[in-house]
Protein backbone atom coordinates (compact mmCIF):
# COMPACT_ATOMS: atom_id res chain seq x y z
CA UNK A 1 0.00 0.00 0.00
CA UNK A 2 1.52 3.41 -0.95
CA UNK A 3 2.22 5.80 1.94
CA UNK A 4 0.04 8.44 3.15
CA UNK A 5 2.04 11.83 2.30
CA UNK A 6 1.93 14.42 4.76
CA UNK A 7 2.66 18.30 3.54
CA UNK A 8 3.74 20.58 6.69
CA UNK A 9 2.76 24.21 6.92
CA UNK A 10 5.61 25.80 9.04
CA UNK A 11 9.00 23.65 10.00
CA UNK A 12 9.98 25.64 13.39
CA UNK A 13 9.94 23.99 16.56
CA UNK A 14 6.79 21.83 16.61
CA UNK A 15 7.34 21.46 12.59
CA UNK A 16 10.97 20.14 13.35
CA UNK A 17 9.66 18.03 15.96
CA UNK A 18 7.27 16.47 14.10
CA UNK A 19 9.18 15.63 11.64
CA UNK A 20 11.85 14.27 13.99
CA UNK A 21 8.66 12.08 15.76
CA UNK A 22 7.77 10.82 12.51
CA UNK A 23 11.49 9.50 11.07
CA UNK A 24 12.56 8.40 14.70
CA UNK A 25 9.41 6.44 15.18
CA UNK A 26 8.66 5.34 11.65
CA UNK A 27 8.19 1.71 12.05
CA UNK A 28 6.10 2.01 15.49
CA UNK A 29 3.85 4.58 13.46
CA UNK A 30 3.29 2.04 10.64
CA UNK A 31 1.79 -0.65 12.74
CA UNK A 32 -0.13 2.07 14.68
CA UNK A 33 -1.49 3.19 11.81
CA UNK A 34 -1.54 0.53 9.51
CA UNK A 35 0.11 2.36 6.87
CA UNK A 36 3.64 4.00 6.25
CA UNK A 37 3.64 7.91 6.57
CA UNK A 38 5.91 9.98 4.95
CA UNK A 39 6.30 14.00 5.13
CA UNK A 40 7.00 14.72 1.70
CA UNK A 41 6.18 17.79 1.43
CA UNK A 42 6.85 21.52 3.54
CA UNK A 43 6.61 25.06 3.60
CA UNK A 44 9.05 27.63 5.65
CA UNK A 45 9.58 31.55 5.17
CA UNK A 46 13.25 30.87 4.63
CA UNK A 47 13.78 26.80 3.00
CA UNK A 48 17.65 27.69 3.90
CA UNK A 49 17.66 28.31 7.27
CA UNK A 50 18.81 25.42 9.39
CA UNK A 51 16.70 23.22 10.98
CA UNK A 52 16.05 20.97 14.21
CA UNK A 53 14.97 18.09 11.66
CA UNK A 54 16.40 16.70 8.71
CA UNK A 55 14.84 17.54 5.68
CA UNK A 56 16.15 15.04 3.10
CA UNK A 57 13.38 13.77 0.51
CA UNK A 58 10.97 16.45 1.38
CA UNK A 59 9.94 19.22 -1.15
CA UNK A 60 10.77 22.50 0.35
CA UNK A 61 8.84 25.56 -0.44
CA UNK A 62 8.72 29.16 0.61
CA UNK A 63 4.95 29.33 -0.91
CA UNK A 64 2.67 27.36 1.70
CA UNK A 65 -0.20 27.53 -0.88
CA UNK A 66 1.89 25.03 -2.90
CA UNK A 67 1.44 22.54 0.06
CA UNK A 68 -2.62 22.90 0.05
CA UNK A 69 -3.19 22.38 -3.68
CA UNK A 70 -0.20 19.75 -4.33
CA UNK A 71 -2.43 16.66 -5.05
CA UNK A 72 0.23 14.16 -3.73
CA UNK A 73 -0.80 15.71 -0.24
CA UNK A 74 -3.07 13.81 1.71
CA UNK A 75 -3.17 15.18 4.87
CA UNK A 76 -2.20 19.08 5.56
CA UNK A 77 -0.38 19.91 8.95
CA UNK A 78 -0.98 23.59 9.59
CA UNK A 79 1.97 24.78 12.54
CA UNK A 80 2.25 28.70 11.15
CA UNK A 81 0.23 30.21 14.13
CA UNK A 82 -1.82 33.07 13.97
CA UNK A 83 -5.57 32.94 12.60
CA UNK A 84 -5.44 34.52 9.06
CA UNK A 85 -3.29 33.20 6.81
CA UNK A 86 -3.44 29.78 8.68
CA UNK A 87 -7.65 30.23 8.14
CA UNK A 88 -7.04 30.93 4.50
CA UNK A 89 -4.55 27.69 3.76
CA UNK A 90 -6.93 25.35 6.25
CA UNK A 91 -9.75 26.17 4.05
CA UNK A 92 -8.26 26.02 0.81
CA UNK A 93 -7.01 22.56 1.80
CA UNK A 94 -9.93 21.56 2.56
CA UNK A 95 -11.55 23.19 -0.38
CA UNK A 96 -9.02 20.65 -2.03
CA UNK A 97 -10.51 17.93 -0.16
CA UNK A 98 -7.12 17.40 2.35
CA UNK A 99 -7.94 16.11 6.04
CA UNK A 100 -6.06 18.72 8.13
CA UNK A 101 -3.98 18.61 11.46
CA UNK A 102 -3.23 21.86 13.71
CA UNK A 103 -1.72 22.91 16.59
CA UNK A 104 -3.04 26.30 16.64
CA UNK A 105 -6.02 26.94 19.31
CA UNK A 106 -6.72 30.57 18.25
CA UNK A 107 -7.47 28.79 14.78
CA UNK A 108 -10.20 26.93 16.56
CA UNK A 109 -11.10 29.29 19.33
CA UNK A 110 -11.93 31.73 16.79
CA UNK A 111 -12.46 30.01 13.62
CA UNK A 112 -13.38 26.48 14.72
CA UNK A 113 -16.77 26.56 13.50
CA UNK A 114 -16.68 27.83 10.50
CA UNK A 115 -13.79 25.01 9.66
CA UNK A 116 -15.26 22.09 10.90
CA UNK A 117 -18.41 23.01 8.69
CA UNK A 118 -16.89 23.55 5.80
CA UNK A 119 -14.90 20.05 6.50
CA UNK A 120 -18.44 18.09 7.68
CA UNK A 121 -19.70 19.56 3.80
CA UNK A 122 -16.15 18.25 2.53
CA UNK A 123 -16.11 14.80 4.61
CA UNK A 124 -12.91 15.17 5.48
CA UNK A 125 -11.29 15.54 9.07
CA UNK A 126 -9.42 18.10 11.01
CA UNK A 127 -7.65 17.08 13.76
CA UNK A 128 -6.45 19.59 16.51
CA UNK A 129 -5.27 17.36 19.82
CA UNK A 130 -1.99 19.31 19.93
CA UNK A 131 -4.12 22.44 20.07
CA UNK A 132 -4.31 22.26 24.19
CA UNK A 133 -1.92 21.34 26.59
CA UNK A 134 0.88 20.00 24.39
CA UNK A 135 1.31 16.59 24.54
CA UNK A 136 -1.65 15.99 27.08
CA UNK A 137 -3.97 14.18 24.76
CA UNK A 138 -7.06 15.80 27.06
CA UNK A 139 -9.58 16.38 23.25
CA UNK A 140 -9.44 12.69 22.87
CA UNK A 141 -9.67 11.92 26.67
CA UNK A 142 -13.35 13.87 26.79
CA UNK A 143 -14.67 13.57 23.49
CA UNK A 144 -14.11 9.78 23.10
CA UNK A 145 -13.04 8.12 26.38
CA UNK A 146 -14.98 9.99 28.21
CA UNK A 147 -18.24 9.67 26.12
CA UNK A 148 -20.30 8.22 28.45
CA UNK A 149 -20.14 10.66 31.17
CA UNK A 150 -22.40 13.86 31.60
CA UNK A 151 -18.91 16.43 31.76
CA UNK A 152 -19.90 18.25 34.98
CA UNK A 153 -17.32 20.60 35.60
CA UNK A 154 -13.57 20.98 33.77
CA UNK A 155 -10.95 23.30 35.37
CA UNK A 156 -7.38 23.13 33.85
CA UNK A 157 -3.93 24.75 34.00
CA UNK A 158 -3.77 25.49 30.30
CA UNK A 159 -0.88 27.67 29.81
CA UNK A 160 2.92 26.77 31.00
CA UNK A 161 4.37 30.25 31.20
CA UNK A 162 1.79 31.57 33.86
CA UNK A 163 2.27 28.27 36.18
CA UNK A 164 5.82 28.84 35.91
CA UNK A 165 5.46 32.51 37.51
CA UNK A 166 2.93 31.90 39.77
CA UNK A 167 5.28 28.70 41.04
CA UNK A 168 8.80 31.19 41.19
CA UNK A 169 6.58 33.89 43.12
CA UNK A 170 5.85 30.80 45.64
CA UNK A 171 8.80 29.10 46.20
CA UNK A 172 11.28 32.04 45.99
CA UNK A 173 9.37 34.86 47.00
CA UNK A 174 9.88 36.51 44.07
CA UNK A 175 7.59 39.72 42.65
CA UNK A 176 6.28 39.09 39.46
CA UNK A 177 8.15 41.46 37.06
CA UNK A 178 11.30 39.74 38.12
CA UNK A 179 9.65 36.10 37.40
CA UNK A 180 8.19 37.00 33.93
CA UNK A 181 11.98 39.04 32.66
CA UNK A 182 13.81 35.18 33.64
CA UNK A 183 10.91 33.45 31.96
CA UNK A 184 11.44 35.52 28.78
CA UNK A 185 14.93 34.70 29.05
CA UNK A 186 14.40 30.67 29.26
CA UNK A 187 12.15 31.11 26.58
CA UNK A 188 8.85 30.52 28.41
CA UNK A 189 7.40 33.51 27.48
CA UNK A 190 7.26 35.62 24.62
CA UNK A 191 9.19 39.56 24.26
CA UNK A 192 5.53 40.69 24.20
CA UNK A 193 4.00 37.96 27.36
CA UNK A 194 0.25 39.21 26.89
CA UNK A 195 -1.40 36.54 25.35
CA UNK A 196 0.45 34.24 28.20
CA UNK A 197 0.02 36.58 31.24
CA UNK A 198 -3.20 38.08 30.66
CA UNK A 199 -5.20 34.82 29.96
CA UNK A 200 -5.56 35.04 26.12
CA UNK A 201 -4.17 31.46 25.29
CA UNK A 202 -5.59 29.66 28.20
CA UNK A 203 -8.73 31.44 27.16
CA UNK A 204 -8.61 29.91 23.79
CA UNK A 205 -7.66 26.77 25.06
CA UNK A 206 -10.77 27.15 27.74
CA UNK A 207 -12.92 27.33 24.66
CA UNK A 208 -12.45 24.14 22.76
CA UNK A 209 -12.34 22.18 25.64
CA UNK A 210 -15.82 23.64 26.94
CA UNK A 211 -17.11 23.38 23.54
CA UNK A 212 -16.15 19.23 23.39
CA UNK A 213 -17.24 18.49 26.89
CA UNK A 214 -20.50 20.36 27.04
CA UNK A 215 -21.74 20.01 23.09
CA UNK A 216 -21.76 23.93 22.45
CA UNK A 217 -20.43 25.89 19.63
CA UNK A 218 -16.87 27.50 20.10
CA UNK A 219 -17.88 30.96 21.46
CA UNK A 220 -13.91 32.32 22.73
CA UNK A 221 -15.48 35.82 22.54
CA UNK A 222 -17.84 35.25 25.51
CA UNK A 223 -15.12 33.99 27.88
CA UNK A 224 -14.62 35.79 30.96
CA UNK A 225 -10.71 36.55 30.59
CA UNK A 226 -8.47 38.14 33.75
CA UNK A 227 -4.96 38.13 33.65
CA UNK A 228 -1.92 37.28 36.69
CA UNK A 229 -0.07 40.08 36.11
CA UNK A 230 -1.71 42.28 39.36
CA UNK A 231 -0.99 39.08 41.59
CA UNK A 232 1.30 40.14 44.39
CA UNK A 233 3.75 38.21 46.77
CA UNK A 234 1.65 38.97 49.83
CA UNK A 235 -1.87 37.59 48.14
CA UNK A 236 0.63 34.31 47.48
CA UNK A 237 1.89 34.14 50.84
CA UNK A 238 -1.58 34.81 52.78
CA UNK A 239 -2.96 32.36 50.45
CA UNK A 240 -0.25 29.57 51.52
CA UNK A 241 -1.15 30.44 55.36
CA UNK A 242 -4.67 29.57 54.98
CA UNK A 243 -3.94 26.49 52.98
CA UNK A 244 -4.20 27.06 49.55
CA UNK A 245 -2.25 27.66 46.77
CA UNK A 246 -2.77 30.24 43.71
CA UNK A 247 -3.26 28.93 39.99
CA UNK A 248 -4.18 30.39 36.67
CA UNK A 249 -7.09 28.42 36.13
CA UNK A 250 -9.38 27.86 33.02
CA UNK A 251 -12.71 26.63 34.25
CA UNK A 252 -15.81 25.61 32.47
CA UNK A 253 -18.85 24.35 34.41
CA UNK A 254 -22.32 22.89 33.52
CA UNK A 255 -25.09 24.98 35.47
CA UNK A 256 -28.86 25.19 35.57
CA UNK A 257 -28.59 28.50 33.73
CA UNK A 258 -25.47 28.16 31.56
CA UNK A 259 -22.39 27.19 31.25
CA UNK A 260 -19.76 28.84 32.87
CA UNK A 261 -16.48 30.21 30.94
CA UNK A 262 -14.09 31.80 32.84
CA UNK A 263 -10.05 32.29 33.07
CA UNK A 264 -8.27 33.85 36.35
CA UNK A 265 -6.22 33.72 39.18
CA UNK A 266 -7.82 31.11 41.32
CA UNK A 267 -7.06 29.71 45.21
CA UNK A 268 -7.25 26.04 44.84
CA UNK A 269 -6.83 24.03 48.59
CA UNK A 270 -3.15 22.67 48.42
CA UNK A 271 -4.23 18.99 49.36
CA UNK A 272 -5.84 18.82 45.92
CA UNK A 273 -3.57 17.31 43.33
CA UNK A 274 -3.45 19.52 40.65
CA UNK A 275 -2.47 22.55 43.05
CA UNK A 276 0.59 20.63 42.66
CA UNK A 277 1.22 20.58 39.48
CA UNK A 278 4.19 23.32 39.11
CA UNK A 279 6.94 25.22 36.91
CA UNK A 280 5.49 24.63 32.92
CA UNK A 281 3.58 22.14 33.25
CA UNK A 282 -0.11 21.62 32.47
CA UNK A 283 -3.17 19.49 33.71
CA UNK A 284 -6.58 19.15 33.38
CA UNK A 285 -9.30 18.31 35.87
CA UNK A 286 -12.48 16.63 34.59
CA UNK A 287 -15.39 15.83 36.33
CA UNK A 288 -17.74 13.38 34.90
CA UNK A 289 -21.16 12.12 36.28
CA UNK A 290 -20.18 8.42 35.82
CA UNK A 291 -16.62 8.00 36.31
CA UNK A 292 -15.99 11.10 38.88
CA UNK A 293 -12.70 13.44 38.60
CA UNK A 294 -10.38 12.28 36.71
CA UNK A 295 -6.70 14.12 36.12
CA UNK A 296 -4.26 14.41 32.68
CA UNK A 297 -1.22 15.72 33.60
CA UNK A 298 2.08 16.63 30.95
CA UNK A 299 4.21 18.77 29.38
CA UNK A 300 1.80 21.84 27.91
CA UNK A 301 4.72 22.90 25.30
CA UNK A 302 8.26 22.21 23.64
CA UNK A 303 8.84 20.42 20.69
CA UNK A 304 8.39 16.89 21.06
CA UNK A 305 5.49 16.98 23.54
CA UNK A 306 3.48 18.83 20.82
CA UNK A 307 4.79 16.31 18.24
CA UNK A 308 3.47 13.60 20.08
CA UNK A 309 -0.04 15.06 19.94
CA UNK A 310 0.17 16.30 16.02
CA UNK A 311 1.72 12.51 15.10
CA UNK A 312 -1.44 11.22 17.13
CA UNK A 313 -3.77 12.80 14.64
CA UNK A 314 -1.92 12.58 11.89
CA UNK A 315 -1.79 8.17 12.55
CA UNK A 316 -6.10 8.70 13.95
CA UNK A 317 -6.72 10.71 10.36
CA UNK A 318 -4.64 8.08 8.30
CA UNK A 319 -6.82 5.15 10.65
CA UNK A 320 -9.85 6.11 9.15
CA UNK A 321 -8.82 7.77 5.61
CA UNK A 322 -11.20 4.86 3.92
CA UNK A 323 -14.60 5.02 6.65
CA UNK A 324 -17.86 6.61 5.96
CA UNK A 325 -17.20 10.55 6.71
CA UNK A 326 -21.16 10.11 8.34
CA UNK A 327 -19.43 7.68 11.07
CA UNK A 328 -16.48 9.11 11.89
CA UNK A 329 -15.88 10.61 15.61
CA UNK A 330 -17.02 14.45 15.21
CA UNK A 331 -15.03 17.63 15.73
CA UNK A 332 -16.15 18.35 18.64
CA UNK A 333 -17.80 15.14 20.09
CA UNK A 334 -21.13 15.53 19.25
CA UNK A 335 -22.74 15.30 15.97
CA UNK A 336 -23.31 18.92 14.19
CA UNK A 337 -26.84 18.90 14.14
CA UNK A 338 -26.78 18.06 17.89
CA UNK A 339 -24.91 20.96 19.06
CA UNK A 340 -26.96 22.75 22.12
CA UNK A 341 -27.95 26.26 22.08
CA UNK A 342 -27.67 26.34 25.98
CA UNK A 343 -26.14 29.34 26.95
CA UNK A 344 -23.28 30.76 28.23
CA UNK A 345 -23.51 31.74 31.79
CA UNK A 346 -22.28 36.11 32.44
CA UNK A 347 -19.78 36.27 35.22
CA UNK A 348 -22.11 38.18 37.45
CA UNK A 349 -24.57 34.87 37.75
CA UNK A 350 -21.21 32.97 38.67
CA UNK A 351 -21.40 30.99 41.95
CA UNK A 352 -17.51 30.91 43.53
CA UNK A 353 -15.91 32.03 46.71
CA UNK A 354 -13.68 34.51 47.40
CA UNK A 355 -10.28 35.61 48.70
CA UNK A 356 -10.36 39.40 49.92
CA UNK A 357 -7.48 41.19 50.83
CA UNK A 358 -8.68 44.70 53.01
CA UNK A 359 -6.28 47.53 53.70
CA UNK A 360 -8.26 49.64 56.44
CA UNK A 361 -7.51 52.16 59.16
CA UNK A 362 -6.83 50.19 62.81
CA UNK A 363 -10.25 52.14 63.78
CA UNK A 364 -12.93 50.85 66.28
CA UNK A 365 -16.26 49.33 64.10
CA UNK A 366 -14.19 48.59 60.71
CA UNK A 367 -14.63 45.32 60.83
CA UNK A 368 -18.24 45.24 62.26
CA UNK A 369 -18.97 47.80 59.08
CA UNK A 370 -16.91 44.99 56.74
CA UNK A 371 -18.86 41.64 58.09
CA UNK A 372 -22.37 43.56 58.22
CA UNK A 373 -22.27 44.34 54.41
CA UNK A 374 -21.18 41.49 53.41
CA UNK A 375 -24.00 39.75 55.38
CA UNK A 376 -26.75 42.47 53.95
CA UNK A 377 -25.74 40.87 50.44
CA UNK A 378 -26.12 37.29 51.56
CA UNK A 379 -22.32 36.05 52.11
CA UNK A 380 -21.09 34.40 54.77
CA UNK A 381 -17.28 34.36 55.98
CA UNK A 382 -15.50 31.13 55.50
CA UNK A 383 -12.49 32.15 57.53
CA UNK A 384 -10.05 35.27 58.23
CA UNK A 385 -6.74 36.93 59.06
CA UNK A 386 -6.13 40.20 60.24
CA UNK A 387 -2.43 41.77 60.30
CA UNK A 388 -1.15 44.77 61.89
CA UNK A 389 1.14 46.68 60.07
CA UNK A 390 3.52 47.16 62.73
CA UNK A 391 3.51 48.91 66.31
CA UNK A 392 3.49 52.39 65.52
CA UNK A 393 1.02 51.76 61.86
CA UNK A 394 -2.71 53.09 62.27
CA UNK A 395 -3.63 50.54 59.75
CA UNK A 396 -3.89 46.88 59.34
CA UNK A 397 -4.46 44.14 56.47
CA UNK A 398 -7.45 41.59 56.92
CA UNK A 399 -7.88 38.44 54.88
CA UNK A 400 -11.17 37.15 54.33
CA UNK A 401 -12.39 33.48 52.73
CA UNK A 402 -16.01 33.16 51.88
CA UNK A 403 -18.17 30.84 51.38
CA UNK A 404 -20.28 30.51 47.77
CA UNK A 405 -21.85 33.18 46.80
CA UNK A 406 -23.17 34.85 43.55
CA UNK A 407 -20.44 37.32 41.61
CA UNK A 408 -23.62 40.00 41.29
CA UNK A 409 -24.04 40.24 45.74
CA UNK A 410 -20.12 40.41 45.70
CA UNK A 411 -19.55 43.28 43.54
CA UNK A 412 -22.33 45.01 45.28
CA UNK A 413 -20.79 44.29 48.45
CA UNK A 414 -17.19 45.33 47.18
CA UNK A 415 -18.71 48.54 45.95
CA UNK A 416 -19.95 49.60 49.58
CA UNK A 417 -16.92 48.35 52.02
CA UNK A 418 -14.45 50.37 49.23
CA UNK A 419 -17.20 53.04 49.88
CA UNK A 420 -15.92 53.18 53.33
CA UNK A 421 -13.49 56.04 54.93
CA UNK A 422 -11.03 53.23 56.49
CA UNK A 423 -10.52 51.30 53.67
CA UNK A 424 -7.18 52.98 52.31
CA UNK A 425 -7.24 50.78 48.77
CA UNK A 426 -9.52 48.87 46.75
CA UNK A 427 -10.06 45.34 48.34
CA UNK A 428 -8.04 42.63 46.35
CA UNK A 429 -10.70 40.40 45.28
CA UNK A 430 -9.17 36.74 43.80
CA UNK A 431 -12.21 33.60 43.17
CA UNK A 432 -11.27 30.51 45.31
CA UNK A 433 -12.70 26.92 43.88
CA UNK A 434 -12.28 24.16 46.20
CA UNK A 435 -12.78 21.81 43.27
CA UNK A 436 -14.73 18.67 45.44
CA UNK A 437 -15.72 15.23 43.63
CA UNK A 438 -19.02 15.87 44.65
Amino acid sequence: MEPVKIGLLGLGTVGGGTVNVLQRNAEEISRRAGRDILVSHASARDINKPRICKTDGILLTENPADVVTDPDVSIVVELIGGDTLARELVLKAIANGKHVVTANKALIAKHGNEIFSAAQKKGVMVAFEAAVAGGIPIIKAIREGLAGNQIEWLAGIINGTGNFILTEMREKQRDFDSVLAEAQRLGYAEADPTFDVEGIDAAHKLTILASIAFGIPLQFEKVYTEGISKITGEDVDYASELGFTIKHLGLSRRTDKGVELRVHPTLIPKRRLIANVDGVMNAVLVKGDAVGPTLYYGAGAGAEPTASAVVGDIVDVVRVLTSDPENRVPHLAFQPESLSDFPILPLSEVQTAYYLRISASDQTGVMADITRILADNGISIDSMLQREHGSDSESATIIIVTHTTIEKNMDEALVKINALDAINNDVVRIRLEHLDAD
